[in-house]
């Protein structure tokens, strides 16, 4: 039986409204109605406090997805609030540097492995993007090999589903290989026709690296004089205090930081060996809102706050709870294929995939469907925050645990379509292989 639905009235008008101004109606895509279809899950939040969330309506949600990431802490942090609340008196954007630029770089190089020099961006896309434009000018080379996600820009998302307006030229110089699978990268090194600037990849996505692999690519980078650049814009300071490349043991020349470096505020980073980023005085990386205050006054207090030691403990604590809940309840149900449990305590996953009478994306619209019902706001992934209480991880389990047999039920019956309140959800793009 499916979970009778919320009501969406102001979603759906607001909706409406910002479609006529707003192309998709949000500014992300994992935001838009395309993957939270409005007939079953809400359109705008007004607020957020810890770990809940309340959309339009005045419906009350436990979040577990946490602005794609960025909201570490969780809504309305004391200590980062009132750093912000403190700059903002002094003042935002100044006509020359601040002190806090030179604060936040010295925090991030005493706690990044291969951090010696730091230059501040406002998102994801802005790092990696400056981190591919200093690897080239450093080797001048211009091919760059990829592995994961990294942002909107023409050198990476042209090799996706969306290089809709990317030139076939710049294309051309962007080559996928597979995570975990070192000789699909070997194979780039050894075409000829491909002179390799850079290897950028997530150290880590939905699963852990093969024991080596990350050390593999690491020689393969050194044999062939290639800037090695992890992305750690999701897994910098949710898997260790260092990223990554701490938890791993395997140090890259460049990494780039964001997401939960200023929790939910506008700030990314890009962090490397000293040669590499001294490129960054000739090569132009430059924003007006680079030194923004207010933003840089929130990561001062975030990275003071995980270094003060209690905030990654906590994340993982909970996550190995929502981790061994989620394992359970699969077990449980005698382990469905089309069902895997997956990644790292702070950033686990759901991963659906097609059953026998229904496909991948009807089965994730009918997960959204009945956890959204239920109070729990998810992409299928579970991103916990410091927020979060034991509380949540229970109710959440006990939540999926109910959605997981009604899955189960319609599945075997054939009528997952029949119970969906609206069309599948669209797939972005697909990442990875």
């Amino acid at each position: 039986m499916t979970q009778p639905l919320r009501p969406h009235d102001t979603s759906r008008r607001l909706l409406q409204r910002a479609l006529k101004s707003i192309p998709l109606g949000s500014q992300t895509f994992s935001k838009s109605h395309l993957q939270f279809p409005p007939e079953i899950a809400p359109q705008f939040f007004e607020r957020g406090k810890g770990a809940q969330v309340w959309d339009a309506d005045g419906k009350q949600y436990t979040d577990f997805v946490n602005g794609l990431l960025s909201v570490m802490l969780g809504y309305g942090d004391r200590d980062v609030d009132s750093a912000i609340s403190q700059q903002l008196s002094h003042g935002i954007t100044f006509s020359m540097p601040h002190r806090l630029e030179m604060e936040v770089a010295e925090q991030l190089i005493a706690m990044i492995p291969c951090a010696q020099k730091v230059r501040f961006g406002k998102n994801g896309s802005d790092a990696t993007a400056g981190a591919i434009r200093v690897a080239r000018a450093y080797t001048g080379r211009d091919d760059v090999a990829v592995c994961g996600y990294h942002g909107w820009q023409d050198w990476y998302i042209g090799s996706t589903a969306r290089s809709l307006g990317v030139p076939d030229a710049t294309r051309a110089l962007t080559h996928s290989f597979t995570f975990n699978d070192i000789f699909s990268l070997k194979r780039l090194f050894e075409n000829p026709d491909l002179k390799l600037a850079a290897v950028i990849l997530e150290p880590m996505n939905v699963a852990y690296p093969a024991p080596g692999f990350l050390k593999a690519v690491r020689e393969l980078c050194d044999r062939h004089g290639t800037v090695l650049i992890f992305d750690e814009t999701i897994t910098g300071f949710r898997f260790a205090k260092g990223g990554a490349q701490e938890l791993f043991n395997v140090t890259p020349d460049l990494a780039t930081f964001g997401k939960g470096l200023a929790n939910g505020m506008p700030l990314s980073a890009i962090v490397g060996q000293e040669d590499l980023m001294q490129v960054m005085d000739d090569i132009f990386f430059s924003f007006t809102m680079g030194g923004e205050t207010l933003s840089l006054a929130a990561a001062n207090a975030v990275l003071t706050k995980i270094q003060a030691g209690n905030v990654l403990p906590h994340i993982h604590a909970m996550g190995e709870r929502m981790l061994s809940g989620l394992r359970a309840k699969h077990a449980a149900l005698g382990q469905p294929d089309w069902l895997n449990i997956c990644g790292h305590p702070s950033w686990s996953f759901s991963m659906l995939s097609d059953s026998e009478s229904a496909d991948a994306w009807q089965l994730k619209t009918f997960y959204i469907q009945e956890m959204v019902a239920r109070g729990y706001f998810t992409l299928g992934s579970q991103n916990m925050s410091f927020a979060h209480k034991q509380a949540d991880i229970d109710g959440f389990l006990n939540a999926f645990s109910q959605v997981l047999e009604h899955m189960a039920d319609a599945i075997a019956s054939g009528t997952i379509a029949q119970t969906l309140r609206c069309k599948p959800i669209e797939p972005v793009f697909k990442v990875r292989g």
